[in-house]
């Protein structure tokens, strides 16, 4: 992603906009590296081999969850609709239409400091 990450003026936003899109770039960048490993991991005979790509796909899998956390902590209404969404059983679509109308129920974003 790198620099031309920006669709506005970067020199014109905000530094928490500057902040928010480094971490986007982060959990983009751990997704990637999570992808590489599992495809790694179907290819890997060796079972040595393997158990160090899993270990290493486990911790950029950590990293990917503490981006996110922090992202959700930036954007409540993001946690409303992940509440509605994760660590469910069902019908995914179905629960991200419940987290649509939550959303909506809320109301306006606010930014919250960590």
């Amino acid at each position: 992603m790198g620099f031309d990450q920006y669709h506005e003026p970067a020199n014109e936003l905000p530094p928490e906009t500057h902040i928010f899109a480094r971490m986007m770039a982060s959990l983009t960048e751990e997704a990637e590296a999570i992808s590489w490993y599992e495809q790694r991991l179907a290819m890997e005979p060796n079972q040595e081999a393997r158990a160090i790509m899993a270990n290493a796909q486990g911790e950029e899998f950590k990293h990917f969850g503490m981006d996110l956390e922090f992202l959700v902590r930036q954007k409540p209404k993001w946690r409303i609709a992940l509440q509605d969404i994760l660590f469910k059983k069902g019908d995914i679509v179905a629960h991200g239409e419940e987290a649509e109308e939550d959303e909506q129920q809320e109301g306006g974003e606010k930014h919250v400091e960590t």
